[in-house]
């Protein structure tokens, strides 16, 4: 994540479990109490009884995003056919954008380097700081 943006900014991690409740309460502590302005999660998003992240997700978030999921996935499409069993999505938790990611290197890569372009502008839109990239790696999108 780094090498997308210019300014650097306090990161925080967690592993956890696959747990609906934990995935909640790590997330929530993130945006309400340490004030992240961005969660992106890393797998958890397809159809197995244990991928609880979108779920988890949509519990915490006050507005969806679905134009994040619908692009990821017709980015994956173009590399694997099972990209249809995925299940990423995105949304807002007060002035918190969380976007889910799929679980393996290569198309946590593919999916960020397509919806990144918005993420700044999003962050703007609701009230978050002003994130620049690093544009040798990619180019943020705000309207003029």
């Amino acid at each position: 994540m780094n090498e997308y943006l210019k300014s650097h900014w306090e990161q925080e991690y967690a592993v956890i479990p696959d747990e609906q409740d934990v995935i909640e309460q790590t997330m929530i502590r993130m945006a309400d109490e340490k004030k992240c302005c961005l969660i992106i999660t890393s797998g958890g998003t397809g159809p197995a009884l244990r991928d609880v992240t979108p779920e988890a997700t949509e519990a915490v978030c006050t507005k969806m995003l679905p134009g994040f999921g619908e692009l990821m996935r017709t980015i994956s499409l173009k590399y694997v056919p099972t990209a249809i069993l995925s299940r990423q999505v995105a949304g807002i938790r007060n002035q918190t954008l969380i976007v889910n990611l799929p679980g393996k290197p290569k198309a946590i890569r593919q999916c960020l380097d397509a919806v990144f372009p918005a993420i700044p502008y999003c962050i703007d839109l609701i009230g978050g700081p002003f994130l620049e990239c690093n544009e040798l790696i990619i180019k943020a999108f705000r309207p003029v």
